[in-house]
């Protein structure tokens, strides 16, 4: 009887044994996952990220200033082209374009054409009526192409909505502590730059295609500062989405490329 009782000890002994190896094995690996799944960014590596949305911070700020401005283009008449002691040039952006008329004492002796447009003068400007009646705009005796100027005010459109959704996908990454929202982000910024730089160059085919519509009246054309900023900042938005994938990698690429210090030999 004796040796029953000793054996039915030993093997439930061997059974709670078993069930707490089997009870921790598994406790082991649900915390495992769990850590796993908490995987938390470094104070470093959020340091970086703030550097390279600053960056990209710059880029939107550009793109802003640029789209809501209407000096993309000038066009100025000859200074003498109307033989009086004024001369007229206009200056247009993707929503709106002005006349101004200035006085011809005012313009550098040296230059042929009216302006620059900075000169005081008589100013008037007025919305296009692309986006409600969908009527072209005369410059003078020169028409504007409305499906140009459609295209490029949508394209700056998107590229502010893709703007949009890769500051969301940062705020994100920086609130809960995770770089997953840093490759969706970089996909939307570098989309916003390349989006403005095909607003800027199909713009400019718009223009073109106005000095091409009337030859009855010579005008001089160049591209003001507006434009310089949108270009500027489509190239700072497409580097700011390559940081971004940069610091989305698990390994850094500076540490496979550049020799480690210890194993320098």
């Amino acid at each position: 009887m004796w040796s029953n009782f000793f054996v039915q000890q030993d093997e439930e002994g061997r059974i709670g044994v078993a069930g707490a190896g089997q009870a921790g094995g598994l406790g082991g690996m649900k915390g495992g996952r769990g850590q796993r799944r908490i995987h938390k960014m470094s104070d470093s590596q959020e340091g970086k990220i703030k550097l390279a949305f600053f960056v990209a911070i710059i880029g939107v700020t550009l793109t802003v200033l640029g789209m809501g401005t209407e000096f993309w283009v000038e066009l100025a008449q000859p200074k003498n082209f109307s033989g009086n002691q004024t001369c007229q040039m206009a200056h247009y952006g993707l929503w709106k374009g002005c006349i101004r008329t200035l006085w011809v004492a005012d313009i550098d002796p040296e230059r042929t054409s009216c302006g620059p447009a900075e000169l005081p003068g008589e100013s008037n400007c007025t919305y296009f009526k692309f986006f409600t009646s969908g009527e072209n705009a005369v410059i003078f005796k020169k028409t504007t192409s409305k499906n140009l100027n459609l295209a490029a005010a949508i394209l700056a459109l998107l590229s502010l909505t893709m703007m949009v959704m890769g500051s969301i996908c940062i705020g994100m990454s920086l609130s809960k502590g995770v770089a997953f929202f840093l490759k969706p982000a970089a996909f939307s910024f570098i989309l916003s730059g390349v989006l403005v730089l095909l607003s800027v160059l199909i713009f400019h085919q718009s223009v073109l295609a106005l000095l091409s519509s009337d030859h009855s009246v010579p005008l001089h054309h160049e591209l003001s500062w507006s434009v310089v900023c949108v270009g500027s900042a489509g190239a700072i938005l497409i580097f700011g989405g390559f940081l971004f994938i940069i610091l989305s990698l698990p390994v850094s690429p500076w540490q496979k490329c550049l020799p480690h210090k210890n194993s320098a030999t």
